[in-house]
């Protein structure tokens, strides 16, 4: 819980005022009442009560003192609503390093199955756009809300030279910008799923993205895919294709993304899966003060009643 008012809590530090005076005005009472008056005679006039319930309507009174302090404050639930327009580009790697087999059948095919899914399950208010990237990244399927036009966008997908982790975020940007009439003055709230398992090879660097993506309030979410021991063959020369985390982790922590690790199919399901619950939405605070301000209202009434039902007298 939060408050949209934080400034005047500062009230709450009168309430150890009032129950401080409220129990120093008890012991000068009890004081009182012992220097003048016959303790015999107190006994036969007054006859033993409950003491406890003198403190009662004090301490209900007290609770709703605090109750209407904390309303005062407007505190406020936070509330996950959708967006309107919500956008989702996903960037796939089409690099040569994506035949490697450490991820049966291939990296490129779990990635291809995986993609087609998480963009299956999306809700149907989002809409959605397609990126592949090697030497360069290309918009394959602009975003929208034809899932057979994106999924089939990734099986026409061919594999090709070197790695444009930048070029991909971009490319992205910019389909998120020409996602309709006033997305180049309102962009759609959007965020980017990239998936790689290189680094960044050829055009703008990574950092420069990072700048983009944060200068549009665009997030980047990126999959690390693969495992350590990844091959290929390229012109009959056996090379290692092992996952470069650390560029993938930057781009995402530094453009207020988040970063996942997959070293398998089931994985990289579960990866999207977890994305795909938290996109799309955006935290509102929601003022709750009425509900403080009705608990505080019962507890003055149940003051008011313990104080006639004992005492005949309102507190």
């Amino acid at each position: 819980m939060t408050f949209l008012s934080p400034e005047r809590l500062w009230l709450l530090a009168l309430v150890p005022l009032l129950a401080g005076a409220y129990i120093i005005l008890q012991m000068r009472r009890r004081q009182y009442a012992v220097r003048f008056t016959n303790l015999s005679l107190l006994a036969q006039v007054a006859p033993k009560r409950p003491g406890w319930r003198r403190h009662v309507a004090a301490l209900l009174f007290l609770a709703m003192i605090i109750l209407m302090m904390v309303g005062f404050a407007r505190p406020a639930s936070s509330v996950k609503v959708p967006r309107d327009r919500a956008t989702v580009m996903v960037a796939i790697d089409v690099s040569l390093s994506m035949m490697a087999k450490d991820v049966p059948p291939t990296r490129f095919e779990a990635a291809k199955s995986a993609a087609k899914k998480f963009i299956r399950d999306l809700p149907s208010r989002f809409n959605v756009g397609v990126v592949s990237f090697a030497g360069n990244a290309n918009l394959v399927s602009a975003p929208s809300a034809d899932r057979e036009a994106a999924t089939a966008s990734i099986d026409q997908l061919v594999l090709a030279k070197r790695t444009a982790i930048g070029e991909a975020v971009f490319t992205s940007l910019q389909g998120v910008r020409s996602f309709d009439a006033q997305a180049s003055q309102d962009p759609p709230p959007a965020h980017i799923v990239l998936l790689s398992d290189g680094d960044n090879t050829t055009g703008r660097t990574v950092q420069e993205a990072i700048d983009a993506s944060r200068a549009a309030h665009i997030p980047v979410s990126t999959i690390a895919f693969g495992t350590p021991y990844g091959t290929v063959d390229i012109e009959g020369e056996t090379t290692s294709v092992s996952v470069n985390k650390e560029t993938l982790r930057t781009l995402a922590d530094n453009t207020d993304g988040k970063s996942y690790e997959a070293a398998d199919a089931g994985q990289l399901t579960d990866v999207y899966a977890n994305i795909g619950s938290s996109l799309g939405f955006k935290i509102e605070h929601r003022d709750v003060a009425a509900r403080f301000t009705g608990i505080a209202l019962l507890l003055a009434l149940a003051a008011g009643g313990v104080s006639l039902a004992w005492f005949s007298r309102l507190p």
